[in-house]
């Protein structure tokens, strides 16, 4: 097994102090967004161990069979399927969505033939892979994800007085299925029809004044006036009132599929999701923006979130299924009363722990880990113990 040190993101949303604390580290005052740990050609996690000293990317490439399993690398090929992260936004992340695995295979391949650069900030697709992502939540964590049932949106929408809603909630009303959603978020975010920033203050003003003199929704109104704080005038502030919102406490996860539309508000949680970096927005943001190719790939069905229960195997640990064939997240608690606990998965494994110390064991190699502390376990060095008092995630391959 490999130590494995995660890749700091500082991104201007990120939290200056949740990640650092994580990791028993005094805050610089720089925004860590995320901590990347894996083998994604962005930031691969930096490995040492067994006389080693270089990245994930370059040791999955000296022997990937081993590394990764034939079985993997059959159905993969020689990539690590998932990229394991803690993401602590402090401020409103893009309203955004990622695209299925067919469109991003298609569109990475266009913009190469194109000739525009990885790193160019026009880049939309910076690899060949769709991004559906679970988040567990390690504080409260607050997002919007996906639609509304369309006649719940127009129950927000109505008696705020201004003409923007009221033509939304006609829409609304009109067609109250996926084509009115699609209507009214595209009027809303297209270059040719989005609002003026003079229109989308209208709308905040008229659900800060609803929120002194009675309002169908406190929280839905409250975002709109946090989005706008973060981002005034954005169209993204309003077409939050036709999302769900949602609330993960510790422990409890979210799945967001290819096509989902969502916004992540605040808090701290690790992410699992398919190796790739393909990231669409539309609005709330400083990145670069590209509404048409957001608004392609957005699924317009409304539905509640995907909130995923976890199987309990008994004991200390617990597995969360995500419906897609490139990661699952084992989540396991270990004290004195749990002893040496054979830790269940296969194949390639990050191993993670997010709270206490822990030791991990496998043959006759032994680590300690503390919060923010990671190991990588080949496909074929076997199952580890866990013991300690503490907390740790493990993504694996089904």
């Amino acid at each position: 097994m490999y130590r494995i040190h995660g890749i700091a993101r500082h991104y201007d949303w990120g939290s200056p102090d949740a990640i650092p604390r994580l990791l028993g580290e005094e805050p610089t005052g720089t925004p860590v967004a995320e901590l990347w740990f894996g083998a994604h050609p962005s930031a691969p996690a930096r490995v040492q161990g067994a006389g080693v000293a270089l990245d994930l990317r370059a040791l999955l490439a000296e022997d990937p069979d081993g590394c990764l399993g034939e079985g993997v690398v059959r159905r993969f090929g020689r990539e690590l399927p998932y990229l394991l992260k803690v993401i602590a936004p402090a401020r409103p992340l893009s309203l955004q969505v990622h695209p299925d695995l067919q469109r991003a295979r298609a569109r990475f391949a266009a913009e190469n033939d194109a000739g525009i650069p990885l790193d160019s900030p026009r880049r939309n697709y910076r690899d060949a892979n769709h991004k559906p992502e679970l988040v567990y939540a390690l504080t409260r964590f607050e997002a919007l994800c996906g639609f509304r049932a369309p006649r719940r949106a127009a129950e927000l929408l109505q008696g705020l007085g201004t003409t923007l809603t009221d033509t939304l909630h006609r829409q609304l009303l009109a067609e109250p299925d996926a084509g009115g959603v699609r209507r009214a978020f595209t009027s809303l975010l297209n270059l040719v029809s989005r609002p003026s920033p003079e229109v989308v203050a209208e709308v905040v003003a008229a659900c800060a004044a609803r929120l002194e003199s009675g309002t169908p929704s406190v929280r839905a109104d409250n975002t709109v006036v946090l989005l706008h704080r973060e981002h005034p005038g954005d169209p993204g502030v309003v077409a939050s009132l036709l999302l769900n919102p949602v609330t993960l406490n510790p422990g409890e996860a979210l799945f967001v599929p290819a096509g989902g539309v969502h916004a992540y508000l605040s808090g701290m949680a690790v992410e699992v999701m398919a190796s790739s970096d393909n990231v669409l927005r539309a609005g709330l943001t400083s990145k670069h923006i590209d509404v048409p190719e957001m608004l392609a790939c957005v699924d317009y069905v409304a539905a509640p979130p995907i909130r995923l229960a976890p199987e309990h195997l008994g004991g200390p640990e617990n597995v969360f299924y995500a419906p897609v064939d490139d990661f699952e997240l084992w989540v396991a608690d270990v004290g004195p009363s749990v002893g040496p606990l054979p830790l269940r998965g296969r194949g390639p494994r990050i191993i993670l722990c997010v709270r206490g110390a822990v030791t991990v064991a496998l043959k006759d190699a032994t680590a300690q880990l503390t919060p923010g502390g990671a190991l990588f376990l080949r496909a074929d060095e076997g199952r580890p113990t866990i013991s300690g008092e503490g907390t740790v995630v493990q993504a694996d391959v089904p």
